[in-house]
Parts: C-alpha cells; sequence; structure tokens
C-alpha cells in the first residue's frame, strides 16, 4: 500500500506513469480492489437475454456473475456460486435454462436467484435463507452494467444522461449481429490509454482513418476546450432533430458523451464511407450523423452511429493482459445479406481492434524493459489520455487515503 501512495504523490500529471502501474501484480490487485469490485462495469448489450430463462456468464477478477433474463422478463446479475458449497452453477459463456441447477448437487434455483428446490437438507433447513447472492444490476436504454461492490455508487445521473443521449438509438430493438473477443498482452490501463487518444491513428490504423477524425478538437480530447466550427455545427445539427449531442463529461470524470462528424460525407465505419446497414437502428433522419461516442470507465466505450453501434467492454486479466469484446448491434429486423453484409459491418473495426492489440502489446514490452523512463504527454493530442490518468490516479488516491488513516 506504501509502495502504491509513494508512486502516487511523486507522479508528474504531464508524464506517463511509472513501469509499476503496468506490470506489478501487487498494483494490478489494488486496481481491481479499489476500482473494478467497486465501480459500475459495464457487462452486455440486454438483447442477448432475448427470453426468459437466458443467462451470460461473466469474470471479473475473482468474481463469477450470471446474468441473466427472469420469467418476468426483468434482468438480474448474482454471484455464479452455489449456496451449498459454492460450485458454479452455470459454466458455459451463454446459455438458457428454465431454473438455474447446479451440477454438483443440483440444488435448483428460480430465475429471481430464490431457492426452489436442494435434496435432502433436514427439517431445519430454510430455503429461503439460501438463495443466489445478488450483484446490483442495472438496464438502461439496451445496457447491462453491473457493480459487485455491497454498496453501489450513485447509478441515476449516469441513467439520466444515457436515457437523453441515446433517445434516438434504439438498443432495446437491436441484436448482436457480430462478436469478436481478443486478449491484448497488456496492462488494462494501457488499452484505455490507447484508445483515448488517436495520436497512433495515421501511423496504425489506414481503415479507420477513412472516416475517423484524428484531431482531438473533433472528439472533444483537446485540453484547450475549444471546439471547431465543425464540430459546432455538427452538434447543433443533430440537437435540432432531437438528438443530444454537445459535450458532456461527469464531475469525477468517469463518463462521457459527445457526438462527432465523421471526416468529410462519412456515414459510417466502413471503407467506403457509407452506411452498413440499410435497416437503421436509430430514428436519426440523415445519415451523416457521425458517432455519438460515450465512455465509461473502467469498462467500455462505445460509438452510436445512425446505422448501427458498437459496445466495447475491457476486461482485466492479469497485470500483463486484457480482454477486449467488441459487439456490432443491429436493428433487430436486420436481415444479413439483405439488408447488411457481415464482412463490409465489421472489417474496419476488426483491423483496428488488431492493430490497437498490437501496439498495445508493443508498449507493454517496451515498459517490461529496464530502461523504462515515463515520456511527456503531448499537450495536443493526448489530452484524453491525460484525462484519463489523472481520474486513475485521482481515484486511487482518494480511496486509498482512509485505508492509510485506519493503519495509522
Amino acid at each position: 500500500m506504501e509502495k502504491i501512495q509513494s508512486l502516487l504523490a511523486r507522479r508528474n500529471p504531464a508524464y506517463a506513469l511509472e513501469q509499476a502501474f503496468y506490470n506489478d501484480p501487487d498494483i494490478f490487485n489494488i486496481d481491481l480492489e479499489m476500482i473494478h469490485y467497486r465501480d459500475w462495469l459495464f457487462a452486455i448489450p440486454a438483447c442477448e437475454l432475448e427470453k426468459p430463462g437466458s443467462y451470460v456468464t461473466h469474470k471479473v477478477g475473482s468474481y463469477r456473475v450470471v446474468i441473466v433474463r427472469g420469467a418476468d422478463n426483468e434482468i438480474r446479475a448474482f454471484h455464479n456460486s452455489c449456496r451449498h458449497r459454492g460450485s458454479i452453477i452455470c459454466k458455459a459463456a451463454k446459455g438458457h435454462a428454465p431454473k438455474l441447477v447446479c451440477p454438483y448437487h443440483q440444488w435448483t434455483y428460480e430465475l429471481d436467484g430464490s431457492l426452489l428446490w436442494a435434496r435432502d437438507m433436514g427439517p431445519d433447513f430454510n430455503p429461503k435463507n439460501h438463495g443466489l447472492k445478488t450483484v446490483h444490476c442495472e438496464v438502461v436504454k439496451g445496457l447491462v452494467y453491473i457493480c459487485l461492490a455491497d454498496n453501489a455508487p450513485d447509478f441515476a445521473p449516469f441513467r439520466a444522461e444515457m436515457e437523453s443521449y441515446l433517445a434516438l438509438h434504439d438498443l432495446e430493438n437491436s441484436k448482436v449481429a457480430f462478436e469478436s473477443t481478443i486478449i491484448e498482452k497488456g496492462n488494462w490501463k494501457l488499452v484505455w490509454e490507447n484508445n483515448r487518444e488517436c495520436y497512433h491513428c495515421a501511423g496504425n490504423h489506414p481503415s479507420l482513418c477513412r472516416t475517423f477524425p484524428e484531431d482531438p478538437n473533433a472528439t472533444g480530447n483537446s485540453l484547450d476546450g475549444e471546439d471547431p466550427e465543425l464540430l459546432i455545427k455538427h452538434v447543433a445539427r443533430c440537437e435540432a432533430i432531437g438528438a443530444p449531442s454537445a459535450y458532456k463529461e461527469a464531475a469525477m470524470g468517469d463518463w462521457r458523451f459527445v457526438r462527432t462528424p465523421l471526416l468529410g460525407s462519412g456515414e459510417s465505419y466502413t471503407m467506403d464511407g457509407k452506411v452498413a446497414v440499410i435497416k437503421p437502428n436509430s430514428s436519426i433522419p440523415f445519415k451523416d450523423a457521425g458517432s455519438l461516442m460515450q465512455f465509461h470507465y473502467p469498462t467500455t466505450w462505445n460509438h452510436y452511429l445512425s446505422d448501427h453501434s458498437l459496445v466495447f467492454r475491457v476486461t482485466p486479466i492479469s497485470a500483463t493482459e486484457t480482454e477486449v469484446s467488441t459487439k456490432w448491434l443491429v436493428h433487430k429486423d436486420a436481415v444479413e445479406g439483405l439488408d447488411y453484409d457481415l464482412k463490409r459491418l465489421t472489417e474496419v473495426w476488426i483491423e483496428t481492434n488488431d492493430e490497437d492489440r498490437q501496439v498495445v502489446e508493443d508498449n507493454q514490452f517496451g515498459i517490461n524493459s529496464p530502461a523504462y523512463e515515463p515520456g511527456p504527454y503531448s499537450p495536443s493530442h493526448e489530452g484524453g489520455v491525460i484525462q484519463f490518468v489523472n481520474w486513475y490516479c485521482n481515484t486511487l488516491s482518494s480511496r486509498l487515503a482512509p485505508k492509510a488513516i485506519a493503519a495509522e
């Protein structure tokens, strides 16, 4: 604990973090305890739970969670651990079950987590005392968030903004057209830092750069607070038809929204810049609405376009491994081969994700060297990285402080 507090105290905000933040297992465990086990985490799009009994499992650090749609159509999350002797109940990544049955001794739970049946437990056994342990779960505009803490932070401010900004994006009536999961051999913070700047884009992302603007002013990542005229006009045009678009950031910096135009007459993330889906999952009346970009630390960044949406989930695995999941959401009635071509829909971000994987891994390899020394951030291109690192360090400092006081 003293080690990380010393590192935080001496850090230079204009420079990258010291090596230990990116490869020290002890600091990684502190990240889990102080951030991932306390904050709201994006889990899945709600449309993955198509009907009662549909479930998805998810692992965060030491915690295993099952997210299930109940018979009443409500989505709930539970610790994926039987209340008998602790066995995992749902072993598959996703599936469907009329009841949740532990494979070890067949203890059987309703979809709302209550214990339905346990064989030969004696006359004093009360099943009401042995339901599955719940995990905080919120569903907002078709996206499911969970929180592993005993007492979850207030979700209401973020919910209010999500409901406003996603008003014209119908994720509730969407489906997952394709999903990709890759393991990047880099610390979760390197994955985020790479995402929060486009300083690297020209040299690494030829497909994405056909439509995505490299200018940090165009994506709300500049430090001077000045929006270019193009962004101002784009925001005004979108808001005139009821699509909230102006830059909005949480007071603590853990989430943000901004709708940015794509390059030129770009409509979507495709090789030709035209829409990928002709049956859109938004009600925006023009195709060139750009991308509503939203992030929520520590687990998700998203792009909501006029024709489809992309949701990303970042899950730390170890000090030097991170899972990155990407899902392409299209209208539930869009037909592959008729309303969209799967290769055309996905190729830009499949390539971009793999390119990002490579640069993150190269970054991690270099940081692991004894010769590594933190270098300065670009004030004109890496404002988003500075914002993320400030959020991370401020969050850790504030949450470690009570522990330090208690130990004295």
